[in-house]
Protein backbone atom coordinates (compact mmCIF):
# COMPACT_ATOMS: atom_id res chain seq x y z
CA UNK A 1 0.00 0.00 0.00
CA UNK A 2 1.15 3.05 -0.78
CA UNK A 3 1.94 5.75 1.30
CA UNK A 4 0.29 9.27 1.05
CA UNK A 5 3.08 12.04 0.36
CA UNK A 6 2.02 14.51 3.32
CA UNK A 7 2.54 11.66 5.63
CA UNK A 8 5.48 10.21 3.78
CA UNK A 9 7.21 13.87 4.83
CA UNK A 10 6.24 13.43 8.30
CA UNK A 11 7.58 10.29 8.14
CA UNK A 12 11.01 11.41 7.48
CA UNK A 13 10.86 14.77 9.50
CA UNK A 14 10.42 12.61 12.63
CA UNK A 15 12.54 9.90 11.63
CA UNK A 16 15.50 12.16 11.22
CA UNK A 17 15.54 15.49 13.51
CA UNK A 18 12.06 14.55 14.96
CA UNK A 19 13.99 11.36 17.14
CA UNK A 20 16.76 14.42 18.58
CA UNK A 21 14.68 14.63 22.02
CA UNK A 22 16.43 18.19 22.39
CA UNK A 23 14.18 19.17 19.02
CA UNK A 24 11.37 17.35 20.33
CA UNK A 25 11.46 19.92 23.19
CA UNK A 26 11.98 22.62 21.48
CA UNK A 27 8.65 22.46 18.95
CA UNK A 28 7.13 21.66 22.35
CA UNK A 29 8.02 24.97 23.84
CA UNK A 30 7.37 26.40 20.71
CA UNK A 31 4.09 25.19 20.58
CA UNK A 32 3.43 26.20 24.05
CA UNK A 33 4.69 29.64 22.92
CA UNK A 34 2.87 29.92 19.90
CA UNK A 35 -0.92 28.61 21.31
CA UNK A 36 -3.34 30.80 20.49
CA UNK A 37 -1.21 33.75 19.23
CA UNK A 38 -0.32 34.21 22.92
CA UNK A 39 3.42 34.13 22.73
CA UNK A 40 3.48 36.71 20.33
CA UNK A 41 1.10 39.37 21.69
CA UNK A 42 3.45 39.50 25.22
CA UNK A 43 6.30 40.44 22.76
CA UNK A 44 4.00 43.22 21.27
CA UNK A 45 2.75 44.55 24.48
CA UNK A 46 6.62 44.56 26.10
CA UNK A 47 6.96 46.66 22.82
CA UNK A 48 4.33 48.89 23.24
CA UNK A 49 5.40 49.41 27.43
CA UNK A 50 8.75 50.22 26.23
CA UNK A 51 8.87 52.04 22.56
CA UNK A 52 6.40 54.98 23.01
CA UNK A 53 6.50 56.36 19.93
CA UNK A 54 5.78 53.19 18.24
CA UNK A 55 3.10 52.09 20.22
CA UNK A 56 0.47 51.82 17.34
CA UNK A 57 2.75 49.45 15.23
CA UNK A 58 3.56 47.47 18.55
CA UNK A 59 -0.20 47.28 18.34
CA UNK A 60 -0.47 46.30 14.93
CA UNK A 61 2.11 43.69 15.93
CA UNK A 62 -0.35 41.92 18.58
CA UNK A 63 -3.83 42.68 16.16
CA UNK A 64 -2.11 40.75 12.95
CA UNK A 65 -1.03 37.48 15.41
CA UNK A 66 -4.60 37.31 16.65
CA UNK A 67 -6.35 38.63 13.40
CA UNK A 68 -3.81 36.21 11.38
CA UNK A 69 -5.28 33.37 14.12
CA UNK A 70 -8.87 34.02 14.33
CA UNK A 71 -9.08 33.95 10.31
CA UNK A 72 -7.15 30.19 10.43
CA UNK A 73 -10.10 29.02 13.27
CA UNK A 74 -12.51 30.61 11.05
CA UNK A 75 -10.96 28.48 8.07
CA UNK A 76 -10.47 25.61 10.07
CA UNK A 77 -13.76 24.99 10.60
CA UNK A 78 -14.72 25.55 7.07
CA UNK A 79 -12.41 23.19 5.95
CA UNK A 80 -12.77 20.36 8.66
CA UNK A 81 -9.31 18.75 8.01
CA UNK A 82 -8.62 15.97 10.16
CA UNK A 83 -5.20 16.29 12.39
CA UNK A 84 -2.60 13.43 10.87
CA UNK A 85 -3.91 10.16 12.45
CA UNK A 86 -1.87 7.81 10.60
CA UNK A 87 -0.50 5.27 12.67
CA UNK A 88 2.95 5.70 11.97
CA UNK A 89 2.92 9.32 12.63
CA UNK A 90 3.70 10.08 16.40
CA UNK A 91 1.78 13.08 17.99
CA UNK A 92 3.86 14.47 20.46
CA UNK A 93 1.89 17.37 21.97
CA UNK A 94 -2.23 18.37 22.72
CA UNK A 95 -4.12 20.12 20.70
CA UNK A 96 -7.02 22.06 21.55
CA UNK A 97 -9.14 20.45 17.97
CA UNK A 98 -8.38 17.81 16.01
CA UNK A 99 -8.73 20.14 12.73
CA UNK A 100 -5.54 20.85 10.96
CA UNK A 101 -5.93 22.84 8.10
CA UNK A 102 -4.70 25.58 8.24
CA UNK A 103 -1.77 25.72 10.98
CA UNK A 104 -2.72 28.30 13.43
CA UNK A 105 0.68 28.31 14.80
CA UNK A 106 2.24 28.85 11.26
CA UNK A 107 -0.49 31.66 10.63
CA UNK A 108 0.05 34.08 13.72
CA UNK A 109 4.18 32.90 13.80
CA UNK A 110 4.29 34.43 10.08
CA UNK A 111 2.09 37.67 10.58
CA UNK A 112 4.15 38.60 13.88
CA UNK A 113 7.31 37.90 12.42
CA UNK A 114 6.87 39.94 9.57
CA UNK A 115 4.89 42.91 11.20
CA UNK A 116 8.14 42.61 13.92
CA UNK A 117 10.42 42.62 11.20
CA UNK A 118 9.01 45.84 9.60
CA UNK A 119 8.85 47.46 12.78
CA UNK A 120 12.78 46.78 13.94
CA UNK A 121 14.26 46.50 10.67
CA UNK A 122 15.58 42.50 11.36
CA UNK A 123 14.87 39.39 8.72
CA UNK A 124 12.78 37.75 11.79
CA UNK A 125 10.43 35.87 9.02
CA UNK A 126 13.35 33.85 7.48
CA UNK A 127 14.64 33.48 11.51
CA UNK A 128 11.24 32.74 12.54
CA UNK A 129 9.10 31.21 9.91
CA UNK A 130 10.81 27.90 9.12
CA UNK A 131 11.11 26.77 12.75
CA UNK A 132 7.92 27.35 14.12
CA UNK A 133 6.49 25.58 10.92
CA UNK A 134 9.38 22.76 11.21
CA UNK A 135 8.30 22.17 14.76
CA UNK A 136 4.46 21.69 14.00
CA UNK A 137 5.31 18.67 11.35
CA UNK A 138 8.05 17.14 14.08
CA UNK A 139 5.23 17.00 16.76
CA UNK A 140 2.86 15.24 14.03
CA UNK A 141 0.02 17.25 14.39
CA UNK A 142 0.21 19.02 10.79
CA UNK A 143 0.90 18.05 7.22
CA UNK A 144 3.10 20.10 5.51
CA UNK A 145 0.10 21.62 3.59
CA UNK A 146 -1.51 22.58 6.51
CA UNK A 147 2.05 25.22 7.80
CA UNK A 148 2.77 26.02 4.00
CA UNK A 149 -1.11 27.76 3.54
CA UNK A 150 -0.78 29.32 7.56
CA UNK A 151 2.18 30.56 6.55
CA UNK A 152 0.48 32.39 3.06
CA UNK A 153 -2.66 33.64 5.41
CA UNK A 154 0.02 34.77 7.92
CA UNK A 155 1.67 36.94 5.59
CA UNK A 156 -1.94 37.95 4.33
CA UNK A 157 -2.79 38.72 7.10
CA UNK A 158 0.51 41.00 8.06
CA UNK A 159 0.00 42.54 4.40
CA UNK A 160 -3.84 43.91 5.60
CA UNK A 161 -2.16 45.35 8.98
CA UNK A 162 0.63 47.18 6.99
CA UNK A 163 -1.99 48.38 4.31
CA UNK A 164 -4.12 49.77 7.67
CA UNK A 165 -1.09 51.41 8.71
CA UNK A 166 -0.27 53.48 6.12
CA UNK A 167 -3.50 54.47 5.10
CA UNK A 168 -4.24 55.56 8.84
CA UNK A 169 -0.68 57.78 8.78
CA UNK A 170 -1.00 61.45 9.23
Amino acid sequence: MEVPVEVAILNAVQGTIGTNPAVVSAARAMSHFGEHALGWVGIAAAGWLVDKPRRRQWAGVAVGAVGAHAASIVIKRIVRRPRPNDPSVQVNVSTPSKLSFPSSHATSTTAAAVLLGRLTGLPLPAVLVPPMLLSRVVLGVHYPSDVLAGSALGAASAAAVLAAEKRRRP
